[in-house]
This record gives C-alpha cells, sequence and structure tokens, in this order.
C-alpha cells in the first residue's frame, strides 16, 4: 500500500497568546518564545521524523508566516513554495477581538465564553467601528483581495469550515493524493476545523478539542483509496502535548 502525508501545524505563540487576548483575524506577532517553541518543538519534530514538503500553506497573518519563515531557514526549505491564502487565517472573534479572556468571562461567565471559544455554531458578536481593533483589520493591506461579501464581521467554527474545508478538498488534499507532501501552517480553529472534517468529529465532541502552538500533526493517507491510514500523529513528547493542550484549554487569567 503506497501512502502519503500531510503535516497541519498551528503557529507558535503570539503576543495575544502570550496576554490571554481573543486574537481572531488581528495580526499579532510571535513572541521570543513563540519564535523558539517555533523551533525546538516544531522544527526538531519536523526534523527527527525526517519530514520534506514540497509546498507549504498558510494564512495571510504573521504568526503563521513567522512560524513557516523558522522552519523554512532551519530545515533548509528555501525552494519550497509558500501559497497564502485568506482561507487559512484565524476565525474571527468579533467584537470579542482584543479583550482579555479572564474578563470576559468574569463579565459574562465561563460558561457563556466557552460556548463562544468552542461551541460549533454560536457567534461571537459581531466586531463594530469603536471595537480598537476594528479599523486594524478591516484596512489591513493584506486583506486588500478577500471579496468584501467574504469578509467576515464573526466567525464560529461552521462559518470557518465554510470557508477552510472546499480549500482543502479542491486544492490541498487533491495534491497529497497526487503525491506531493504538504504542510499546512494556520491557527487553533483553522486546525480544528479540518480535524474535525479529516476525523468526522461531531458538533458536541468538537467543544472538547484543543490545539497547541507549535506541534506538527500528521495525517496518513492510501493513495489509491484516498481513506485516512491509521491515527493522528502529534511529532512532540506526549506530556508536552498534554500540558500544552491543557494550557490551551483553560481560560486563563
Amino acid at each position: 500500500m503506497k501512502t502519503n502525508k500531510v503535516v497541519i501545524l498551528r503557529h507558535g505563540e503570539s503576543e495575544f497568546n502570550k496576554l490571554n487576548l481573543f486574537c481572531g483575524w488581528h495580526d499579532a506577532p510571535l513572541t521570543d518564545k513563540g519564535l523558539e517553541d517555533a523551533s525546538k518543538i516544531a522544527v526538531a519534530g519536523l526534523r527527527q521524523h525526517r519530514m520534506q514538503f514540497d509546498v507549504i500553506y498558510t494564512s495571510l497573518l504573521q504568526r503563521a508566516h513567522q512560524t513557516v519563515d523558522v522552519i523554512r531557514e532551519n530545515l533548509k526549505y528555501h525552494d519550497v513554495p509558500v501559497i497564502y491564502d485568506w482561507r487559512l487565517n484565524e476565525r474571527h472573534y468579533g467584537n470579542l477581538t482584543g479583550f482579555n479572556k479572564r474578563q470576559v468571562a468574569n463579565k459574562y461567565g465561563e460558561e457563556k465564553v466557552q460556548i463562544w471559544r468552542r461551541s460549533f455554531d454560536v457567534l461571537p458578536p459581531e466586531i463594530t467601528p469603536d471595537n480598537p481593533y476594528y479599523a486594524k483589520i478591516r484596512n489591513n493591506p493584506k486583506f486588500k483581495d478577500i471579496p468584501k461579501d467574504k469578509f467576515p464581521d464573526t466567525e464560529s467554527l461552521k462559518t470557518l469550515m465554510l470557508r477552510a474545508i472546499p480549500l482543502w478538498e479542491q486544492e490541498i488534499m487533491p495534491k497529497v493524493l497526487d503525491g506531493q507532501r504538504v504542510l499546512v501552517v494556520a491557527h487553533g480553529t483553522v486546525v480544528r476545523a479540518l480535524m474535525k472534517y479529516i476525523e468526522n468529529i461531531s458538533d458536541d465532541d468538537i467543544m472538547k478539542v484543543n490545539i497547541p502552538n507549535s506541534v506538527p500533526c500528521v495525517f496518513e493517507y492510501d493513495l489509491s483509496s484516498g481513506q485516512r491510514v491509521g491515527n493522528i500523529q502529534y511529532l512532540a513528547d506526549a506530556d508536552y502535548v498534554k500540558k500544552e493542550t491543557e494550557k490551551v484549554a483553560a481560560i486563563g487569567n
């Protein structure tokens, strides 16, 4: 049986991750720790398992770009083409953007915030012009080619899947099944969306899925049937994955 692997990876820790703020489409950079983890966790895992790539897909956001740059530099992937696609952008968190998760939980209750964060189809309130990040997002030149009728003011996991899954089905998977080695560097909710689709996770169970930063996730496919082979493989120490997943799941301080 001939198989091929596709690797999906969430970016390293961003400035908003560090400050425990809802980030979404705000273009936050990586922290020093985020850059370090991209090297010590992501690069180390890819190198240890001798992963090679023919193409890299990523979003329009710099925290993903910086993660890609660290990987390309450390693994000498300078000739590997990078495809930038807005459909891999993080979920738009609406008017939660820029606010501290703990403070929002104290105001609205933890249950409400967890529903906003992790439910399948509940939308946070739409971002309004008085949000400090509204203009920065709307006027980001990286987003100028996004169709106006597609530019969100808020998103749920469900609405994110409406943009991300067609990219997966129509562009990424055909390459994988053609034998190309693909790396996808994206964001927490995007990785959750792809996992939900790939693993056929229920709407209820997806609430319990959390994605650690900088940990490569490997999916293997039978090239003749196009079917998944085996289970998801994390290219990092199991204790580290568990600790970081619990950290992401928590609302924090």
